[in-house]
């Protein structure tokens, strides 16, 4: 069976496997694990950031920056279709406090006349607004890249009105392989950055938020709180290193074979939007009679398990353990069963 359902299917590799059962371990909790300080470290640094701390999950990270950054009562613009709105369980609203004020985009990416339209009045009745939040890699919108110099347009309008930025930076090696940017120019934007393992990267668990030092600090407690503390977790920190120093640049493997299963749909007439919008690691399929879910269980039978999103879409994921050889399968199933 060959899994396109996620990048989250993949296991990690006999390196990877090493890294982890020969990690020496310490309490992390009491800031002693040698493996996840160095990890918090590395990842700072790439992104441009004083500070790092390694959560259980993207989620809790976005969530930890979310308190960390707000007020109850505060209001966080974010796009419609971000994983922050869809698929965290209403988290800002039971942890922080947080009204979302979601915006509609074209292809996951919102632009400074948007969001400056969105600013609430300096007025009591309304909610300000104190965190703006994006997403890059956009997840719902196919894995398109967020335009740096989109981001740097809201960034300097965010700051020069005192709202803070945070990047949901889930899957943004992707978009530092596909754009050939230096993650730090995407990092210095922002106020903080969470940056997930168990996705593009291979690794079973973990991601990493990024800020300040006072920020992290003050996330640090949330974590606590949210009950995200953790103990000899070097063995997970192993599996995130060893991910940072050998998945990043392999990543365009991921992007080349979502592009050749993208025109194999296009040449099906079922890829949602021109070809150019598939740009990283994912390939939308359109299906408007809304027949997703029949379409996903012929794939299955076929043996290529897909993702319908909605009864509209379909979503297929390359990732670390697809290979040509799956690829060339995929692209047979694909035409044999649609076509």
């Amino acid at each position: 069976m060959i899994d396109l359902r996620s990048d989250t299917v993949t296991r990690p590799v006999p390196g990877m496997r090493r890294a982890m059962y020969t990690a020496e371990v310490g309490d992390d909790v009491y800031g002693e694990d040698f493996l996840v300080n160095e990890l918090q470290e590395k990842v700072a640094g790439l992104l441009g950031m004083e500070a790092g701390l390694f959560v259980p999950s993207g989620t809790m990270s976005n969530q930890l920056a979310i308190r960390s950054h707000t007020q109850p009562g505060d209001e966080l613009i974010c796009d419609y279709n971000s994983h922050i709105f869809n698929y965290e369980g209403g988290a800002p609203a039971l942890l922080s406090g947080v009204q979302l004020h979601p915006l509609d985009s074209e292809h996951g990416i919102l632009n400074l006349e948007q969001i400056s339209a969105a600013l609430r009045p300096k007025d009591h009745h309304f909610a300000q607004t104190s965190l703006i939040a994006l997403e890059n890699t956009h997840n719902r919108a196919g894995g398109v890249v967020f335009p740096l110099p989109v981001i740097e347009e809201i960034s300097t309008f965010a700051h020069e009105h005192n709202i803070l930025m945070h990047l949901d930076g889930a899957r943004l090696m992707h978009a530092v392989i596909a754009s050939g940017l230096d993650p730090a120019a995407y990092g210095e934007q922002f106020d903080s950055v969470s940056l997930c393992f168990s996705k593009a990267l291979g690794a079973p668990i973990g991601s990493v938020l990024s800020g300040s030092t006072t920020f992290i600090d003050k996330a640090h407690r949330f974590r606590k709180i949210f009950g995200g503390g953790m103990r000899q977790v070097g063995i997970l920190a192993a599996a995130c290193l060893y991910a940072l120093e050998n998945h990043v640049e392999r990543l365009a493997e991921d992007h080349y074979r979502a592009k050749q299963l993208a025109l194999t749909c296009q040449a099906l007439g079922v890829l949602e939007h021109d070809l150019a919008w598939t740009q990283t690691n994912m390939v939308i399929l359109a299906f408007p009679d809304g027949d997703a879910a029949r379409w996903e269980s012929e794939l299955k039978k076929a043996g290529l398990l897909v993702s319908a999103v909605n009864d509209q879409r379909i979503r297929m994921v390359t990732h670390l353990d697809f290979d040509d050889d799956q690829l060339r399968n995929a692209k047979e199933i694909l035409k044999k069963t649609i076509g």
